[in-house]
């Protein structure tokens, strides 16, 4: 993944933005920072990758993402230690799981050499929106669409492969309780719930409305064919903790495959905690907080890292988990954090130095 030389077209912003930027009050991905990543793949190629002053984008009206969809994006952070030294975190796995959406939705694979020399070249450039501390963050924001003209339906020709950032705080703030969906569902076997599609994340939209109105933040989706097995949040993957025991749901062509998922998982079996991959049953659940045995439910994401879940509804009952001072969460997020921010020993190569 190293030495990465590709060519690159490179014009700077003649002015900033960060003076005018409240970085002590950031509402999540609404302020960008100086410069973007833009890449064209024209007559079966992906041309030079250009790095240019963040800006609007210019798309004929029948550009093929507008009608057929044909979009997919990622999540990715970027961190600063105390030294400034830049670092991300598992970026191969997002390397790889965009090409991997790309190619459920028919969109050509994108080069290695392109995405970290860009990415990499794109941060030194905009290191200063890179804030250091615990919390602090950039977010990056890769995204492809389909940019050629005509409404036929059918796998576009043109396509635009870019990367934005956001400088980030905490995802979530305040306690977030979930809904457990009785109706509605995330994916379908066969579908497109593993890829990070645009069109994912549109139609989730309005049942988290629903759930919103009836008093909870998120939606925990459960499956498409009965409705009885628990599968992921919203913008998160999904951990149950019954006893000492930690549970989640595998993976499939209906679950998003999380970089931090998979971190936790790890991690797991390195404090030797309890883990079970398997599915989760909606009754289950249900039956261990009335018990007292439901200890935790917290989700995993790139944005978030590891969010609790205070409590969730389901049926028109409401269910609330206890206050632990030692709760696995709190562990995971310690970690994972201490990892990312360079402050700890990285045993597993997770580490990604910006040079």
């Amino acid at each position: 993944m190293k030495n990465h030389t590709s060519t690159l077209d490179i014009v700077k912003a003649s002015k900033s933005k960060i003076e005018d930027t409240d970085f002590e009050n950031l509402t999540f991905g609404k302020v960008f920072t100086d410069h973007m990543m833009e890449c064209d793949y024209v007559d079966g190629a992906w041309q030079t990758p250009k790095i240019k002053p963040y800006g609007p984008l210019q798309l004929d009206p029948s550009a093929k993402v507008f009608h057929y969809g044909q979009a997919v994006f990622e999540g990715m952070k970027a961190f600063k230690d105390k030294d400034d030294h830049i670092w991300l975190f598992r970026p191969d796995e997002n390397f790889r799981r965009i090409n991997r959406s790309s190619e459920r939705l028919a969109i050509p694979a994108f080069p290695e050499e392109y995405f970290f020399s860009a990415l990499e070249e794109l941060l030194k450039i905009d290191k200063d929106w890179i804030k250091k501390g615990f919390g602090n963050s950039l977010y990056i924001r890769p995204f492809v669409i389909a940019t050629e003209e005509g409404v036929s339906a059918a796998p576009a020709k043109k396509y635009k492969f870019m990367i934005i950032c956001s400088p980030a705080q905490a995802y979530y703030s305040g306690e977030v309780r979930v809904q457990f969906s009785e109706k509605y569902s995330r994916a379908a076997d066969g579908g497109v719930g593993f890829a990070k599609a645009a069109g994912n994340y549109a139609a989730q939209f309005y049942p988290t409305n629903l759930a919103k109105d009836a008093g909870f933040q998120q939606v925990i989706w459960t499956d498409a064919n009965t409705h009885e097995y628990l599968e992921e949040a919203g913008t998160m993957n999904i951990f149950f903790r019954v006893g000492d025991k930690l549970i989640t749901a595998p993976t499939s062509d209906r679950i998003l495959d999380g970089v931090t998922r998979k971190s936790v998982i790890t991690l797991a079996e390195e404090f030797n905690i309890p883990l079970e991959v398997r599915r989760v049953k909606v009754k289950e659940i249900i039956d261990a907080a009335k018990s007292g045995e439901l200890k935790e439910i917290f989700g995993t994401g790139t944005a978030t890292v590891i969010n609790p879940i205070r409590g969730f509804g389901y049926a028109g009952e409401k269910y609330e988990l206890p206050k632990l001072e030692d709760s696995y969460a709190k562990v995971f997020k310690d970690k994972l954090m201490k990892i990312q921010y360079n402050e700890t020993e990285d045993k597993y190569g997770w580490r990604y130095a910006v040079k």
